[in-house]
C-alpha cells in the first residue's frame, strides 16, 4: 500500500489524491486502509517520514564509501540519483509533495532537510579536518549543496529518459560540489 500511495501522491498531488485512489492502486479494501491509518494526512506524514529515512540512509551509505571527498561525494550522489531514477515517486514526494499543503508535515520536512544537510556537513567537516578543503562555514556549504542537488534531481526527473544522462549528471554534480567546497586536486 505504501508504494501505491507514493505513486498516487506523486501523480495527483496531496489535495487531489483520495483514500479511494490509494486503495484502488494498492488493490486493497478500504477497510484495510482504515485499519492502519485514520485518514489521508496521517498516511501522507507516515509515508513522508519513511521515505525520508530511506533516502537519508541511502545517501549516508554512499558518503561512507571511499576515503577522499571526491569518492565520497560521487558515491553519495550516485545513490541519490539511483533512487531518483528508479523510484521517482519517492523523490518527488520528498522534494515537492505536500509542501505547504499538510500542516502536520512541517516538522517532519524540517527534520528531513536538517538531517540531509547534516550528512553533507559531516563529510565537509572531515574534509576540512583532513585538509582536503579550506576552512569554511561547512553548514552553509552543506545547505547550499543540499538545495542545489535537489534542484538538479528535480530537473533530471523531468527528462523523458533520465537514466540516459544519469552518469553524466553524477559527474557534473560531483564536480560542482567539489568546486563549491573549494577542493583542489
Amino acid at each position: 500500500m505504501m508504494q501505491a500511495a507514493a505513486r498516487v501522491f506523486a501523480e495527483k498531488g496531496y489535495h487531489a489524491a483520495t483514500v479511494r485512489d490509494v486503495v484502488n492502486s494498492a488493490a486493497v479494501a478500504i477497510g484495510t486502509f482504515y485499519f492502519y491509518f485514520p485518514d489521508k494526512e496521517t498516511l501522507f506524514v507516515y509515508l513522508y517520514e519513511e521515505t525520508a529515512d530511506f533516502l537519508l540512509r541511502t545517501i549516508e551509505q554512499g558518503l561512507r564509501r571511499g576515503n577522499k571527498l571526491p569518492e565520497r561525494f560521487a558515491a553519495a550522489l550516485q545513490s541519490y540519483v539511483n533512487v531518483a531514477t528508479y523510484e521517482p515517486a519517492v523523490v518527488q514526494l520528498l522534494l515537492v509533495g505536500g509542501v505547504g499543503a499538510v500542516p502536520a508535515l512541517a516538522e517532519s520536512r524540517y527534520r528531513f532537510r536538517n538531517d540531509l544537510a547534516d550528512l553533507w556537513q559531516e563529510a565537509l567537516d572531515e574534509a576540512v579536518e583532513n585538509r582536503e578543503i579550506p576552512a569554511q562555514n561547512t553548514r552553509l556549504t552543506a545547505e547550499g549543496l543540499a538545495g542545489a542537488f535537489d534542484e538538479i534531481i528535480l530537473h533530471l526527473l523531468t527528462l523523458p529518459e533520465p537514466t540516459t544522462v544519469a552518469a553524466a549528471t553524477i559527474q557534473e554534480m560531483t564536480a560542482f560540489a567539489l568546486r563549491c567546497a573549494g577542493y583542489k586536486q
